[in-house]
């Protein structure tokens, strides 16, 4: 059966349809008469075989009042032809007949699909009265049947949901163990590249020691022998070796800071950079830098990871001093909440945040070059101006990160840089 809509339901007697099947046209026209006062569509057949046809081209009716007694076919045997097509049978049908009220004569009648009889002489107000019931019943009838298709559409549209999500998730499980296999592979990948990073530069160190060795034997013993121009080569091979010294020694700190696996400890930061400070004394001496240090909290830390981040920074901060200016440097830190730094840390560590600042008047940079500086082997200036692998900030982001941490720059040219350092006071 055609689905129904519930707007169909609520249609008025203009669009119920009657089909009233007689033999005799008075008969027709008679019962006619008495419904059409309420308004209902009625199409008249004078055979069976001509409500056949009728029924062939239209089955929206709501109700067939039909004549027992008809020749060629009769009553009985169309409502068994009616019903024996699917999209009939739900239409209830009214028997007229005249005098015929012995029990085997209703059974057949029932028996054939019908509903209910009207005798002759048809009486007006009961007729008017028995379609209404059997009306408003298909009505109802026909309403329990869109709904009922409503919820099989509702159950085979949840059905297919179940199925999509299934299928997403197997698809979004398939993802994620692919991911994990990429993750294990990149990590397998990055623990390799950075032994081979390890091992490189610990073996490059041998015949740098032999170099640097000899090259201050030339420069002792034969001095007098390589004339002006010699000992400029000299010099100049002597300084490049001990670029290469320290290229080699930042790759070996950037290598052990990720391989390392020492454990944290609860640190007193101002204890730890009175021994950074102590270590750059005479290097502190000859630039003639100023310290405010702010007192710092004690904190989960990895010490001598740590200490390396306070060296770096403090060498840096004096280094990129302004021509003619002394170094004033400002290190001071504040607590926040959790909540406020939960995108920075990403959820890694929940519970409160300890931020530390380092301050300097030193030259400083635009502040669209702050993500590069802490790149590998960048650098913002040439090595005749500074000296430097371009390391230092690279090991300070990677230990950091692995305090669970956040470091970040705000600089201005010529006003100084800010290095801000957001790591957890509790670690897992």
């Amino acid at each position: 059966m055609k689905e129904l809509s519930e707007e169909s339901f609520l249609v008025n007697k203009q669009s119920i349809k009657l089909l009233i099947v007689d033999d005799r046209e008075e008969n027709l026209f008679s019962i006619e008469a008495i419904l059409e006062k309420d308004g209902y569509v009625i199409k008249k057949a004078n055979s069976g075989r001509a409500a056949l046809k009728i029924l062939l081209k239209e089955y929206d009716f709501s109700l067939i009042l039909m004549d027992v007694q008809m020749p060629e076919l009769d009553g009985f045997e169309t409502a068994t032809l009616i019903y024996q097509r699917e999209k009939l049978r739900d239409i209830p049908i009214i028997f007229i007949t005249a005098n015929d009220k012995r029990e085997e004569s209703l059974f057949k009648g029932y028996r054939s699909g019908g509903v209910d009889y009207i005798y002759k002489p048809v009486n007006a107000d009961l007729l008017r009265a028995k379609v209404g019931v059997f009306i408003e019943l298909h009505k109802k009838k026909l309403q329990l049947i869109a709904q009922e298709q409503k919820l099989t559409a509702a159950n085979k549209k949840l059905e297919n949901e179940i199925e999509e999500r299934k299928a997403s998730e197997q698809k979004i499980n398939s993802l994620n163990g692919q991911l994990i296999e990429n993750i294990s592979q990149l990590k397998a990948t990055n623990e390799e590249l950075e032994r081979f990073a390890y091992i490189a530069s610990h073996d490059l160190q041998e015949p740098l020691r032999k170099i640097i060795l000899f090259g201050d034997r030339l420069d002792r013993k034969y001095t007098n022998a390589l004339g002006i121009e010699g000992k400029d080569f000299l010099k100049r091979m002597m300084k490049s070796t001990e670029r290469m010294q320290l290229l080699i020694k930042n790759i070996l700190a950037f290598s052990r800071s990720a391989a390392n696996t020492d454990e944290f400890e609860l640190t007193n930061l101002n204890a730890l950079l009175d021994g950074v400070l102590s270590d750059l004394e005479l290097y502190i001496e000859q630039r003639h830098a100023e310290f405010d240090i702010s007192p710092l909290p004690s904190v989960w830390i990895i010490p001598g990871q740590f200490r390396q981040v306070f060296q770096n920074l403090i060498i840096n901060a004096i280094k990129f001093c302004k021509e003619g200016h002394r170094p004033k440097i400002v290190i001071c830190s504040e607590i926040e909440k959790g909540p406020l730094l939960a995108e920075i840390s990403k959820g890694r560590i929940a519970g409160d945040y300890l931020k530390i600042y380092v301050k300097d008047n030193g030259m400083g940079f635009e502040q669209k070059y702050a993500d590069q500086v802490f790149m590998l082997f960048k650098r913002l200036h040439s090595h005749d101006q500074f000296e430097g692998t371009g390391l230092g900030l690279s090991i300070c982001k990677k230990i950091i990160e692995k305090h669970n941490g956040y470091i970040s720059v705000e600089s201005v040219p010529d006003k100084g840089t800010t290095f801000t350092i957001t790591l957890p006071l509790k670690q897992k």
